[in-house]
């Protein structure tokens, strides 16, 4: 019995039918992540605001998304929101349960950016004249986005293999059109290691990414200060 077939693992190698899975594995992580950001900045604020309605709304939003497993999530939202009129195509419940779960993760990490940055500055910009508004764009975001940059780009590769788990609901990413070569060819051992090899590149390159962005973001801090001095 052939156990490993190498003209079977390069022919899949590079296959289009899992280029088009891995491409859509790259724009459900791009959709994902940006929606997640965008309600995750809301939440932190929410949490970080004087107002215990939004503040308590906002902890217990997490609480639900960070407790509950995405897997969970998922299936509630494409089969057991129906039963309740609320339909969603397999695109759009992807796209919601991994915005809806990398919300709640990333809101306590804008939250921990932004309360690293000192109480004195707000006060200072206050103080000059400034908006609360323009405290937090002029002056506290770009001090939290250096803290933040760090564990985003964590989240970044994370959410790259977290997109896997879609394919329970047909989601026709990478690991959902592998699983689908594996049941017409039963090169199982083949097609998971050129899955592995499609996720081990993405990830890579993001870190490439990531390491640029901390090098951008981190001008006048840390060793490249000290350096100069």
């Amino acid at each position: 019995m052939q156990i490993w077939s190498w003209s079977g693992f390069f022919d899949y190698l590079v296959n289009p039918f899992l280029l088009e899975g891995a491409i859509t594995t790259l724009w459900l992580t791009a959709a994902s992540l940006s929606a997640g950001l965008l309600l995750g900045i809301g939440l932190a604020v929410m949490r970080l605001s004087g107002n215990p309605i939004l503040s308590g709304a906002a902890g217990f939003y997490c609480w639900i998304f960070r407790g509950t497993p995405l897997l969970v999530q998922l299936l509630i939202i494409y089969t057991g929101l129906p039963l309740f009129g609320l339909r969603f195509s397999v695109v759009q419940a992807a796209l919601l349960g991994l915005a809806l779960n990398e919300a709640a993760y990333l809101s306590e990490t804008v939250r921990a950016g932004i309360l690293a940055v000192a109480r004195g500055q707000r006060e200072a910009a206050l103080a000059l004249g400034l908006r609360r508004l323009q405290v937090f764009r002029l002056v506290v975001w770009p001090q939290a986005l250096r803290i933040i940059i760090p564990p985003l780009g964590n989240s970044v590769n994370g959410l790259l293999k977290t997109t896997s788990v879609a394919s329970v609901i047909s989601m026709e990413e990478l690991l959902r059109r592998t699983q689908i070569l594996i049941q017409e060819r039963f090169l199982v051992l083949e097609l998971f290691m050129v899955a592995a090899l499609y996720y081990l590149a993405m990830t890579t390159a993001w870190d490439f990414v990531q390491r640029r962005l901390e090098k951008r973001y981190g001008r006048g801090y840390g060793t490249e200060a000290a350096d100069r001095r």
